[in-house]
C-alpha cells in the first residue's frame, strides 16, 4: 500500500520513507507552482490566492481538487 497525499494540487506518494510527487518521482525538496493557477506559494508559505486569513490555522484553496476552500480555526 501507498501512502498518497496532494502538494498544491499535484499528487504527492510516500515511497521508500520519502514524499515525491507521483507523476516524475522527484523528492518534495522545492516548491512547485499551484497546479490550478499557476502561482508559487506567498514568501511566508501561504497559497498565493488566499493570503492570510486571520483566525485559521491552516487553509488551501483546493488546488482544482474536490472540494476547495478548507479554512481550519484556530481555536478548533
Amino acid at each position: 500500500m501507498v501512502a498518497k497525499s496532494y502538494l498544491r494540487g499535484w499528487e504527492i506518494i510516500f515511497v521508500d520513507g520519502y514524499w515525491v510527487y507521483a507523476d516524475n518521482y522527484k523528492l518534495i525538496n522545492k516548491e512547485r507552482r499551484c497546479k490550478r493557477c499557476g502561482k508559487m506559494p506567498t514568501k511566508e508559505g501561504y497559497d498565493a490566492c488566499l493570503g492570510k486569513i486571520e483566525g485559521a490555522s491552516s487553509a488551501c484553496c483546493g488546488h482544482g481538487i474536490e472540494n476547495p476552500y478548507t479554512v481550519m480555526k484556530k481555536d478548533g
